[in-house]
């Protein structure tokens, strides 16, 4: 073999086995931050309040299909039935609503954010117990497959409620952008009613991205936590993958715009971006990459957690975005249902009194 061919092919051939070495590495690197995560998670999950214990066990549940997260699901099933149970059954009361309503507007904190949430919310306080109260609970039981009590008063009440002039309200969407599209959907999911052409028709209004060079970097967040919420709830949670065509307006805007994402957003959203490619089938669009690098260099080995923005390592406040670091890292071939807790063996004969089974 002439001397030049043979350097020719053992070039080559180095070239391919470097080509090949590189993603390997990635991969490791992805999966050492993933199971560091998870076990950090894991062994503190008791320690967590009972609806982040659920939250980390149905996007887990959803992610693997393994059944052993199925019970920290049954813990989050208790603690919204007995929350369903008051507000849902109290509902003939006099002035039960108002009150309730006022006592949700007055925890929802003092800073810049909230006193902006509280402003847009005047018009029509009541707005935020139909949703993030009555709609927020009976949607997560319904996704376990059950209704809860007092689930027909629960729909009366909804479908008689106005929930379209907050759902549209312009200080609505700047404040709440991804809130009221998981509203949306959960309003559509139960059969309370169908806002999603409302919705998405009064966000690009207020958002176009003819317009994005003069948002701020808080209202950008805004656009893009509301952006990625639109593809999760179209995917109930990561139960099942999105038609890519439906959010092409979506994707194609991450896409673009994705150096200014990755210098603009926060870890949380940063994941999201990544997770609404994979979950519109699109696991080797460049974005995902990205993505997941910028999450992998965000992880603080000494925590053995991805930090808040100020640093904070507390995983009760910090475990929606380490398991969106998670998702994004070990994304499944196949995603999973449920769970349904009263078809699952090691739930049915633990279920709370008070649900029945669709």
């Amino acid at each position: 073999m002439p001397s030049m061919l043979r350097i020719s092919t053992l070039a080559a051939a180095l070239f391919c086995a470097s080509s090949f070495a590189a993603p390997t590495a990635i991969e490791a690197e992805n999966a050492e931050v993933y199971q560091a995560i998870k076990a950090n998670l894991e062994t503190h999950l008791f320690e967590l309040p009972p609806r982040i214990q659920g939250h980390y066990g149905i996007r887990q549940y959803r992610m693997t299909g393994d059944v052993k997260y199925a019970n920290s699901a049954l813990v989050d099933l208790y603690a919204v039935t007995e929350a369903q149970a008051f507000y849902a059954c109290n509902l003939d009361k006099k002035d039960f609503i108002s009150n309730e309503a006022s006592k949700a507007i007055s925890v929802l904190g003092k800073g810049p954010r909230a006193k902006a949430r509280k402003k847009a919310l005047k018009p029509f306080p009541e707005f935020i117990f139909y949703t993030d109260v009555l709609l927020r609970y009976s949607s997560r039981i319904d996704e376990f497959d059950l209704t809860g009590p007092c689930h027909e008063q629960l729909i009366e009440t909804l479908k008689k409620a106005d929930l379209k002039t907050g759902l549209t309200d312009k200080a609505m969407i700047e404040t709440w952008a991804a809130q009221l599209i998981n509203y949306v959907y959960w309003a559509k999911q139960i059969g309370v009613g169908d806002y999603l052409a409302d919705y998405k028709k009064a966000f690009i209004e207020v958002y176009p991205d003819n317009k994005d060079s003069q948002l701020d970097k808080k209202q950008y967040r805004n656009k893009l936590y509301g952006m990625t919420h639109f593809i999760f709830a179209a995917s109930e949670y990561y139960q099942h993958n999105v038609d890519a065509k439906e959010f092409a307006w979506i994707l194609d805007h991450f896409e673009q715009n994705i150096d200014r994402i990755l210098k603009d957003a926060t870890d949380d959203i940063i994941a999201e971006v990544g997770i609404s490619f994979l979950l519109a089938g699109q696991a080797d669009n460049p974005v995902v990459a990205k993505t997941q690098q910028h999450i992998v260099n965000a992880f603080d080995k000494k925590e053995q957690v991805i930090p808040s923005p100020r640093g904070n390592p507390d995983l009760v406040m910090g475990e929606h975005r380490n398991v969106l670091a998670m998702m994004l890292l070990d994304w499944p071939e196949k995603l999973h249902q449920g769970p349904h807790l009263a078809e699952l063996k090691a739930t049915k004969k633990y279920l709370p009194k008070q649900v029945k089974a669709k």
